[in-house]
């Protein structure tokens, strides 16, 4: 079993509870962390073997992009049940997704869900 990680892909989209962030927008980070034997695609120099991180990237991206949301469980959900389903070699998918400099009374640098997909 082979690891690839995309970390810190950054977006600013509209997704939030409060008005002033599907206004506004906020700035969002994730993380993707597939498990998947990729041995083949190392020894055959073969991107079809592999996951293809340009691909992942582009599927976020345009989750990012649809008409807002209020809850990052739902844009997570709607991210990780994408990829999963485009990237079959996948056995499991690891998503991280941070709402940078969340609205609260306190200074926080994100809020952050993590979830997971297996099969």
């Amino acid at each position: 079993m082979h690891t690839l990680t995309l970390s810190g892909l950054q977006y600013h989209a509209r997704h939030g509870v409060y008005e002033t962030e599907q206004i506004e927008g906020n700035d969002f980070e994730v993380d993707l962390i597939f498990e998947a034997d990729l041995g083949a695609a190392g020894l055959n120099d073969d991107l079809s073997e592999t996951i293809d991180y340009q691909k992942a990237e582009q599927i976020v991206r345009n989750v990012m992009e649809r008409p807002p949301v209020q809850l990052l469980e739902t844009l997570i959900r709607q991210i990780g049940e994408t990829l999963f389903s485009h990237f079959k070699q996948a056995k499991k998918l690891e998503v991280r997704l941070r709402k940078l400099n969340p609205p609260l009374a306190t200074p926080a640098k994100y809020s952050q869900l993590k979830y997971t997909w297996t099969r």
